[in-house]
């Protein structure tokens, strides 16, 4: 009898051990086939060729490494991340139909994108008829046009919207000693410039500024100096630009050549958040006032995007593009923990369960700690004016840390003080 009952209980022992083996087994193939399963796409549509190659190869190098980051740990719910990305050639009008194609063909589960506003605007009646959610990276102002429940940025503009790109400027101005009195505005015929010389007009009139010159010229231009020189005939006080990249550099050389010197110039130049532009021009860029985002010498104050820009300049240095890109990678990673939490804490690919999340949730990105807004922007404004000081030629370095560029505006952010004249700053 003892020994019957040994026998059947080391039969019971070898049998659960055999089942265990196998429950485990089961588990193992289930989670790997989870895993390797049909892939979440993510489409995106950016200017990877053109005039803005620059930002969007940032925001494309940004955006693979949360992909790999993502699906290291095992990707969104169970299943990898597959990011399908497509060239707009920095042509707005070929991005109604890459999205209409993401869409209707591809058939990617979730969108991203586009890069900057000029793009997004055209985005949005395509992806509105899908009745998709997408989460731009820099564009500004867009829902004041669409007031679309499913449209996101992740630029810190806030309730500030186009006004952003100017607010802080005008205020610092109102600031200085003696105040200025006049104002020259000149804006690109394009959605972004447009939208930020709109915003400048309501901004300095808060402050009792006049404005002496209003114009914008077409996107084709190459040569500024005919507008520079207009300009330089009104002897405006302050000098307010707004441009995408390649304009910016045309429009500072042109300064330089005829020697504009306003008590204050600046404002939204795209060109002079791209590394490489801002160390090609060197120090004929001293004593401009930008406004940004997310500048170097904020970096300090906001340590969890430390890792990720490490980690992006490492591969930035071997793809041969910006090597520090602070303007757009923190925004273009941030937009995928973003989604990657919305999907993760709702347990859903359903746009309309996602957009409704995304309303009501908190965020801790590599871009800031923020919320969204009722139109889809950050609760609350985070935008800053850097001052370019004592820059050198030709030294990359120069730019890593903001030594250069300190913030001077607002109050809350300084790193330095601004040097007014501008004359004076172009002394250094």
């Amino acid at each position: 009898m003892d020994r019957s009952r040994e026998e059947t209980m080391t039969l019971y022992r070898h049998t659960l051990r055999a089942f265990a083996v196998l429950l485990t087994t089961l588990l193992c193939i289930a989670s790997a086939g989870a895993q390797s399963g049909n892939p979440i796409k993510v489409g995106i549509s950016l200017a990877l060729t053109g005039a803005g190659a620059a930002p969007s190869k940032v925001i494309q190098t940004a955006l693979e490494i949360w992909r790999d980051d993502v699906n290291a740990k095992g990707g969104l719910l169970g299943r990898p991340v597959q990011l399908v990305i497509l060239d707009d050639q920095s042509t707005p009008a070929n991005v109604p139909n890459i999205y209409t194609k993401l869409i209707t063909v591809d058939k990617v589960d979730l969108l991203l994108g586009p890069y900057g506003t000029n793009f997004v605007a055209p985005a949005m009646p395509a992806i509105i008829q899908h009745n998709k959610l997408t989460i731009s990276f820099t564009a500004i102002g867009i829902n004041r046009h669409f007031n679309y429940p499913k449209y996101f940025s992740m630029v810190s503009v806030g309730p500030e919207g186009v006004n952003a790109f100017s607010k802080g400027f005008f205020e610092m101005a109102a600031s200085l000693s003696p105040k200025p009195q006049t104002v020259a505005l000149l804006a690109a015929d394009a959605e972004f410039a447009r939208s930020c010389a709109d915003g400048a007009r309501e901004e300095l009139k808060k402050h009792g500024f006049r404005v002496v010159y209003d114009q914008s010229y077409p996107p084709p231009t190459t040569d500024f100096a005919p507008v520079m020189r207009a300009i330089q005939a009104t002897n405006a006080d302050i000098v307010y630009l707004a441009a995408y990249p390649p304009d910016s550099v045309g429009l500072i050389r042109a300064a330089n050549e005829i020697g504009l010197t306003p008590k204050l110039m600046g404002g939204a130049l795209i060109g002079q958040l791209v590394t490489p532009i801002k160390v090609q021009l060197g120090p004929i860029q001293n004593g401009l006032v930008i406004g940004e985002n997310f500048a170097a010498a904020m970096a300090s104050k906001l340590p969890v995007a430390a890792d990720f820009l490490k980690r992006y300049s490492e591969k930035a240095a071997a793809a041969g593009i910006d090597p520090l890109g602070f303007a757009w990678g923190p925004f273009a990673y941030g937009a995928g923990q973003v989604l990657a939490q919305a999907v993760t804490e709702t347990k859903s690919l359903d746009h309309d369960k996602l957009a409704d999340y995304l309303h009501k949730a908190a965020f801790k990105t590599v871009a800031g700690d923020f919320s969204f807004g009722k139109d889809g922007e950050w609760n609350t404004a985070r935008q800053v004016w850097t001052q370019f000081q004592n820059v050198q030629p030709n030294n990359l370095d120069q730019f890593r840390a903001g030594q250069v560029q300190p913030i001077v505006w607002p109050p809350d952010w300084k790193t330095g003080s601004v040097i007014y004249p501008y004359a004076d700053a172009r002394k250094k």
